[in-house]
């Protein structure tokens, strides 16, 4: 068989490449962060401490407008900084940016959480973990879905290492769970219900109730869910931040104003009528 002779030039013309520099060479590296500019994040009226943070953003350029790229956006922030209180620190809230007004974010409630640490610190041995999830409508139609987590106890004076609760009670108990968290959020609005979170009243509730069916103990409404939310509205969240409203006309009744002996109209001397 002959042996087909191979050349070792290259076949002219394939390699285009070869005489020109190296590709993307003249690009300068520009920080993006020139480019942004920064936003404050106001919390809502329920919490002690309104400004709770900052958000960059692009500038306006075009058809991309900053405003409407912040609107939307989700920001966490811990319970303990919201409220000064670092013993809700294991608590995390979610607050969803709906309207931008100069260079703050005003925001609305959109979600709560617990820390890993502390729902893994609850869990332990010879215990039952009850656990129990429920949708419900506010009166001003926004629809959550909550989440609570409970612990059985032992008895006062119990002998027994170990607490458990039959099917039947733990049953029983999630129903009561279920009812107590429906009663308490479609009574009310959204701001009455996210201050029955903070000092979780709703978990204290649940522990008195199931007190007859079995001890209960760290009962809490360990995550909220946002699932849908009503047409948007202005006056509603300005209200919210307490920017308008009855509250702030209630809060901005003005100084009182000190009037002079001598301005007094009863203190003067009477002159006469002047013709």
């Amino acid at each position: 068989s002959k042996r087909v002779p191979t050349s070792s030039k290259m076949a002219v013309g394939k390699n285009k490449r070869l005489s020109k520099g190296k590709k993307g060479k003249g690009k300068k590296i520009v920080d993006p962060f020139t480019k942004k500019e920064w936003y404050d994040i106001k919390a809502p009226g329920n919490f002690s401490v309104r400004n709770c943070g900052k958000t960059p953003v692009t500038r306006t350029t075009g058809t991309k407008i900053a405003s409407e790229m912040l609107k939307g956006r989700v920001f966490e922030v811990c319970l303990a900084d919201l409220n000064k209180d670092e013993d809700q620190h294991y608590r995390k809230i979610k607050l969803q940016c709906e309207e931008v007004q100069g260079h703050s974010c005003l925001t609305q409630f959109y979600g709560l959480t617990f820390t890993t640490d502390k729902l893994r610190s609850m869990v332990k041995k010879w215990q039952s973990l009850i656990e129990a999830h429920v949708d419900v409508k506010t009166s001003d139609g926004y629809v959550m879905r909550l989440f609570c987590i409970g612990f059985t106890k032992k008895r006062p004076n119990q002998l027994k290492k170990t607490c458990y609760a039959n099917a039947a009670q733990q049953k029983s108990i999630r129903k009561k769970m279920r009812e107590i968290m429906s009663r308490e959020s479609t009574s009310c609005e959204l701001k009455e219900l996210v201050n029955k979170f903070i000092p979780e009243v709703i978990g204290k509730e649940i522990e008195k109730a199931c007190q007859g069916i079995y001890p209960m103990q760290n009962v809490h409404i360990r995550k909220v869910k946002m699932l849908k939310k009503p047409k948007f509205d202005l006056t509603k969240l300005l209200e919210a931040h307490g920017d308008s409203g009855p509250a702030a006309a209630a809060a901005d009744t003005g100084d009182k104003v000190e009037v002079a002996a001598d301005a007094d109209p009863a203190a003067r001397p009477d002159r006469g009528a002047v013709l």
